[in-house]
C-alpha cells in the first residue's frame, strides 16, 4: 500500500480581477504579476497540477488505487482552487451535469467556498433576492441593474457557501477563497460591469445559456459548518459540507493530532494558516498555502504543529 504523502504543485491563472495575496501571504511562487487562481488539485485539460514534475493526471495513472475505491476509472472527479479576488468577479452561473455534458463536453459544477480571509466590509452575491422571471433577469442584465436583483451576503473568515449548479453568483473584492468543485471549467458570464482586458476588449458574455440554466427562485443560505465533531483547547474539528462529489472537514490544531484515512478515498489537505509536519511513511513539512495528496488506505496520518487546514475527500 502506498502511504507516501506528496506535495502538489499548482497551476496559476492570471485573470484580470486577481491580486498578489497568494504570492505574498500563501507562499505561491510564480513569474506572473498577479495570481487570480491557484489550481491546487487539477487534472483538467485547462490546467493540470503536478507532483515531482509529473502531471497529476499521469501520477494518478502511475499509482493505481491511490484515489480510493470510490473512483472506478482512476479519473479525479474534483478540482480545488485558492482564489484571490482583488476586484469583483463577473456575475456568472454554472450548468448542471446534464446541460454541461450535452453542450460543453464537460461536467457540471457543484462547488463549495470556504472564506479563508476577507477584508472588512467584503461581500459576495449568491442567488437572487426575490423570485424572478427570465424576462426580468434579461432586462436587468441589459440595463445594468442586475446587482439589485441578487442576494448580497457580507462575509468573514470561516464562512461557508455551498453553490449548486444554476445559482447566479459573484465573488466580491477583498476575499480569499478555498474552492472545491466538480472537475469542470464551464462558466457562463452573465454580466461583467463593462470591464475591458489589457487589450481593451470586453469579455464574452453568455446571456442565452445563462438564462437557460439559472435558478431564479430564492434560496436559503447557511454560512456555518454542518456539524462540530471535536472542540477542545488544542483541537477543533468541523464537518463543513458533505455532498455526492466531496466532503470537507476543517481542523484547527495546536500540538498534535491523528487523522484516519480510508480505503474509499484519498485526502487532499490544504494548510490555510500556520505550519507543521505530516507523518506517515514519510514526513512532509507544510507551510501556509501548501496542498498535499495523502493516498487512500486504512491507516493513520499525524499532524504536528500549529495550524488550520482543510481535509477534503471524495
Amino acid at each position: 500500500m502506498n502511504k507516501t504523502i506528496k506535495k502538489i504543485s499548482p497551476v496559476f491563472k492570471d485573470y484580470l480581477w486577481g491580486g498578489t495575496k497568494l504570492k505574498e501571504f500563501y507562499n505561491k511562487d510564480s513569474d506572473l504579476d498577479i495570481i487570480a487562481e491557484s489550481w491546487e488539485v487539477s487534472t483538467h485539460n485547462d490546467g493540470t497540477s503536478t507532483i515531482d514534475g509529473v502531471s497529476l493526471k499521469d501520477y494518478i495513472e502511475e499509482n493505481p488505487g491511490i484515489l480510493g475505491s470510490k473512483v472506478k476509472d482512476n479519473g479525479l472527479p474534483i478540482l480545488i482552487k485558492l482564489i484571490d479576488a482583488k476586484q469583483d468577479l463577473s456575475i456568472q452561473v454554472h450548468p448542471g451535469n446534464e446541460y454541461a455534458r450535452k453542450y460543453e463536453n464537460d461536467n457540471g459544477k457543484t462547488e463549495m467556498w470556504y472564506i479563508v480571509d476577507a477584508e472588512e466590509g467584503s461581500f459576495l452575491y449568491a442567488g437572487v433576492s426575490k423570485d424572478l422571471s427570465k424576462t426580468e433577469l434579461e432586462e436587468s442584465v441589459m440595463d445594468g441593474s442586475i446587482v439589485d436583483k441578487l442576494n448580497k451576503i457580507y462575509v468573514k473568515k470561516g464562512d461557508i457557501l455551498f453553490i449548486e449548479p444554476g445559482t447566479i453568483h459573484a465573488i466580491g473584492k477583498g476575499i480569499i477563497i478555498y474552492e472545491i468543485q466538480q472537475r469542470s471549467n464551464v462558466t457562463y458570464r452573465l454580466y461583467d460591469f463593462k470591464r475591458k482586458d489589457a487589450f481593451g476588449n470586453t469579455r464574452e458574455l453568455h446571456i442565452d445559456k445563462s438564462l437557460e440554466v439559472s435558478n431564479l427562485k430564492v434560496q436559503n443560505w447557511n454560512l456555518k459548518a454542518d456539524k462540530e465533531i471535536i472542540n477542545n483547547e488544542n483541537l477543533k474539528v468541523e464537518e463543513l459540507r458533505n455532498c455526492e462529489y466531496f466532503k470537507v472537514k476543517k481542523y484547527d490544531v495546536n500540538g498534535e493530532t491523528d487523522m484516519k484515512v480510508s480505503e474509499e478515498s484519498c485526502v487532499f489537505l490544504t494548510l490555510i494558516e500556520g505550519e507543521g509536519t505530516l507523518i506517515s511513511e514519510n514526513e512532509v513539512k507544510i507551510v501556509k498555502g501548501d496542498t498535499v495528496l495523502i493516498p487512500a488506505g486504512n491507516y493513520t496520518v499525524t499532524f504536528k504543529g500549529k495550524g488550520e487546514y482543510l481535509f477534503s475527500q471524495l
